[in-house]
């Protein structure tokens, strides 16, 4: 028999013998009533970790965010400011905290390895967000497990890339393996010179001695497959999404995917299942999938938290992703995932309006699309920058698709 209850979330009960429980949350503290808390800290201060926080009030989860600087889009729960990159800050912060969990996948691994020996529960782990750090790990690894991917090289030099590009068509995609992200990091190129200044700048830092090249994909659609994953091994996911780029950066998300019923689902499925398991993922994941001409599905990138493709489940799944992904970091019980209603569409809201006063467009869009869902991340809008997002959910996609997109118009210039 447990000496006492650690915390109690819903009808499920977690308890403490010592300073952690069998699940591996400490009792961190005690709310007013005497009650413990659960305490969750987020390392980045950006719009993932903003949006844990309706999620953490509602389950009664202390949730603690190191931002990286002040003011950040999760400022309402950042109790710390400090440089992720150092091991004694993020020690710091992660005394005062039950398990970790993050808002982005920059955290460096010897950081990682330092809280893990340190005996933090971190979800994802250092083992599994390693693949979600280096693209060239990732392709080699999702390769030896048999799972789909395109036709890929490391290469080093020009010649290396010339090689490639001659025997895959005379194109590519050639990537950085670390640190891209939103169309960043990447370039389609059809003559190895194109790349010369990616190798140079590589030869001269010494960050990173190879670049990963890809066959350039004759692809019919872009698709995603969110799920979560919780220590002790359940996994559940959501339908697979259609998610529209602009840019190199998503649109639009169509939830779920139109024509993705059977086969297309189906796989999507068990390559997610496939890539939880063999990198031993935990915590919300998304696997992004081209979907290609001749009926294939490929594996594109990872994402080793809640993703820009999940923002629909917020308003038009059962389980938003955000509350998915601490129950799953505390190896609480995963919700349903299943649709309130037959589509969702979400519309980021990129840039902003032109005078940077956001809040200034509420009432027209909210007046003119009444069924619309905004969500503001706090930022300053900039131009390309992701400041926001619709959801609308209904019957019909096509009048879904239109409420969404007209109420994001409203905050685009």
């Amino acid at each position: 028999m447990p000496d006492a209850p650690c915390a109690r979330i819903g009808a499920y009960a977690v308890y403490a013998t010592s300073r952690r429980t069998p699940l591996g949350v400490p009792c961190a503290g005690t709310i007013s009533g005497g009650l413990p808390v659960v305490r969750v800290g987020v390392i980045g201060g950006g719009q993932l970790a903003r949006m844990m926080i309706p999620p953490a009030v509602n389950l009664g989860i202390d949730l603690r965010v190191l931002a990286e600087t002040e003011g950040m889009a999760a400022s309402l729960a950042a109790t710390a400011v400090g440089d992720y990159h150092d091991v004694e800050t993020v020690l710091a912060f992660a005394r005062d905290v039950d398990v970790i969990t993050f808002d982005h996948e920059h955290v460096p691994q010897d950081v990682l390895h330092a809280l893990v020996d340190a005996g933090v529960p971190v979800h994802p782990g250092p083992d599994a967000l390693l693949f979600a750090q280096d693209k060239l790990l990732m392709r080699q690894k999702l390769s030896d497990l048999g799972l789909p991917v395109p036709a890929w090289a490391r290469v080093e030099t020009e010649d290396e890339l010339q090689d490639f590009l001659d025997a895959n068509g005379g194109h590519a995609v050639v990537k950085t393996p670390r640190g891209g992200y939103d169309g960043k990091g990447v370039r389609v190129v059809s003559a190895a010179h194109e790349a010369s200044d990616w190798f140079t700048t590589l030869a001269e830092h010494g960050a990173q001695d190879a670049l990963l090249v890809e066959e350039f994909v004759d692809f019919r659609r872009e698709l995603a497959q969110l799920s979560a994953r919780r220590p002790s091994g359940e996994l559940v996911l959501w339908p697979v999404v259609e998610s529209i780029q602009r840019d190199g950066v998503c649109a639009e998300v169509l939830a779920p995917a139109p024509g993705s019923a059977g086969r297309i689902a189906d796989v999507a499925a068990q390559i997610a299942a496939d890539v939880a398991t063999g990198l031993g993922v935990t915590g919300v994941f998304a696997v992004e999938l081209f979907e290609t001409q001749d009926d294939r599905l490929l594996i594109n990138e990872l994402a080793m938290r809640p993703h820009n493709s999940g923002h629909w489940t917020q308003d038009g799944s059962t389980t938003s992703q955000f509350e998915q992904h601490l129950r799953a970091v505390l190896d609480l019980p995963l919700g349903a995932t299943g649709c309130t209603e037959p589509h969702t569409v979400m519309v980021n809201i990129l840039g902003g309006p032109a005078d940077g006063a956001l809040a200034d467009r509420y009432s027209s869009a909210l007046g003119a699309h009444p069924t619309a869902k905004i969500h503001n991340y706090g930022k300053d809008p900039r131009p390309g920058r992701k400041v926001g997002h619709v959801n609308a959910s209904g019957s019909r996609l096509d009048v879904v698709a239109y409420e969404a997109r007209a109420a994001a118009a409203f905050f685009q210039n």
